[in-house]
């Protein structure tokens, strides 16, 4: 199975999600890899659950991770982070969200192809779904990833 690099970042993550993904969040830290390097959320909107906050910054994690930051030919596409558990936790004096995301992929140029079959083969009669879906889903690949966040100053929201 292929390995993704963590992403290296000398500066505040918020900078890079604003350049790349332009949008502004109240965030700071880093990507969440460990505890130590989690991301810290300062503040949100309250007509966004967190959850789904936490979601879109995972989310552009792993897009980074497994396409921006990735060769042509390692490039992987549709790419899926579901929830799958979490946790809270309280350490030194600090309170932090450990989610467990599963991630599903399928690499660009496959991606591309089922694509175009679908939006092709659709509604013919030479169109199996059936098939056609067996093979996206034999194509995937999946992976479980942890992500930590600092949410010490959200603690009276609702959801803490």
């Amino acid at each position: 199975m292929f390995t993704f690099k963590n992403i290296k970042d000398n500066q505040d993550i918020k900078d890079t999600i604003e350049s790349i993904f332009n949008i502004n969040l109240a965030i700071t830290g880093g990507w969440g890899y460990t505890i130590e390097n989690a991301t810290i959320i300062k503040e949100y909107k309250d007509k966004l659950p967190l959850n789904q906050l936490e979601h879109m910054i995972v989310s552009m994690r792993v897009h980074l991770e497994m396409n921006i930051t990735q060769d042509k030919n390692s490039r992987y596409a549709g790419i899926n982070a579901n929830e799958l558990n979490r946790e809270i936790i309280l350490k030194n004096s600090l309170t932090y969200d450990k989610v467990t995301y599963i991630v599903t992929a399928i690499k660009d140029d496959l991606y591309t192809e089922f694509m175009k079959d679908y939006k092709n083969g659709y509604g013919t009669d030479s169109f199996n779904i059936t098939e056609h879906f067996k093979k996206r889903k034999e194509a995937t690949l999946t992976r479980e990833i942890i992500h930590y966040f600092e949410v010490t100053n959200l603690t009276n929201k609702k959801g803490h």
